[in-house]
């Protein structure tokens, strides 16, 4: 089954191996997390859905970046998540929309109750990106935010 959520200018696809021609592009720098998922995913296939997922135009399948969990919840239905988009297609909401998207999946599912977020104190677009989808900033320490978001808590629609 392909785990893939479609939002209005984006698909978010989860890291599969049926997507690695897909990966294989020009435009996108495939990074090593995503082959690591992909050798673990072989290993334990519970995994799929909680690892990178793709982040793909709609309007030309082109992969624009990527976006995921780091690991199944732990015992407190906590998951932490984080996300890239290739500089030329930054700064067009893709990675807000796409966040937002992913959260609301991880939420509908029941066995997370909580989703966590780091990034480093000067990197402006993703303190906003964060901001957008209601994040909220636990703590900052050795030049990281610490970002909590709890599923009580409704994202923008």
């Amino acid at each position: 089954m392909e785990l893939i959520i479609y939002t209005k200018r984006l698909m978010v696809a989860a890291c599969s191996p049926q997507f690695f021609p897909v990966m294989q592009t020009e435009s996108y720098n495939q990074r090593p997390h995503i082959s690591a998922h992909l050798n673990s995913l072989k290993k334990d296939p519970s995994l799929y859905g909680w690892g990178p997922w793709l982040i793909l135009l709609r309007n030309n399948s082109r992969v624009i970046g990527d976006i995921g969990f780091k690991g199944k919840p732990d015992s407190k239905k906590s998951i932490e998540v984080g996300y890239g988009i290739i500089t030329s297609e930054r700064n067009r909401g893709y990675a807000t929309e796409a966040l937002e998207a992913l959260v609301n999946w991880a939420f509908y599912l029941k066995n997370v109750k909580y989703i966590t977020a780091l990034c480093r104190h000067d990197n402006y677009s993703s303190i906003r990106v964060l901001e957008k989808i209601k994040m909220v900033r636990l703590k900052e320490e050795h030049q990281m935010i610490h970002w909590h978001l709890k599923a009580n808590l409704k994202t923008p629609s």
